[in-house]
């Protein structure tokens, strides 16, 4: 193994073919999913195509919730295949060091009026946080016939923390970039 200059007593692996040992402790994975307010949503057509979005989410009660309109067609993926997965990951968030998680999971469509009351509000709190007024207009946006929830309930969590796969390599990330 090499030694990094300002490596301090604990050792680095030198090798990243097996990169399962960096998972993502409960600690930072919960601060990753407060500071990231999007996930890539992926699902499969019915061809059996892996497909990604790019979507706004919100965690409640160890599930992740997001929106959509009933006529896109993931809706109607989802219906039919309900195994999914999410992906989220640190950039853009200012936490540090790369770090990611991806959640399997089954999605469950909901459409009901007491799931949209909280969800609307949670989602507007999220992406609008600067004024109650701004997150009333965005929930008021939201709120429309033909939309839908998809529930995701995680069934496989997978984790990466580089800063954990970097600590004390001379490949690590910059001072500035911690």
């Amino acid at each position: 193994m090499l030694e990094h200059p300002d490596a301090s007593t604990a050792d680095y692996i030198d090798s990243y073919e097996d990169v399962s040992t960096f998972s993502l402790g409960d600690e930072r994975e919960q601060r990753l999913l407060d500071a990231q307010t999007e996930c890539t949503f992926m699902w499969t057509t019915a061809e059996g195509d892996p497909v990604g979005v790019i979507m706004n989410y919100v965690v409640h009660e160890g599930r992740f919730w997001i929106t959509c309109t009933r006529r896109r067609k993931r809706v109607a993926a989802v219906a039919a295949r309900p195994r999914v997965a999410i992906a989220v990951s640190s950039r853009g968030t200012g936490i540090g060091v790369s770090q990611a998680i991806t959640y399997k999971g089954n999605a469950v469509i909901r459409d009901d009026s007491d799931t949209k009351a909280w969800f609307y509000a949670a989602l507007a709190a999220r992406v609008r946080p600067e004024s109650a007024e701004r997150q009333q207009a965005f929930a008021n946006h939201l709120d429309t016939p033909g939309r839908v929830i998809i529930e995701i309930v995680p069934t496989k969590r997978i984790g990466f923390d580089a800063e954990e796969m970097f600590r004390g390599s001379p490949a690590g990330p910059s001072r500035t970039e911690v």
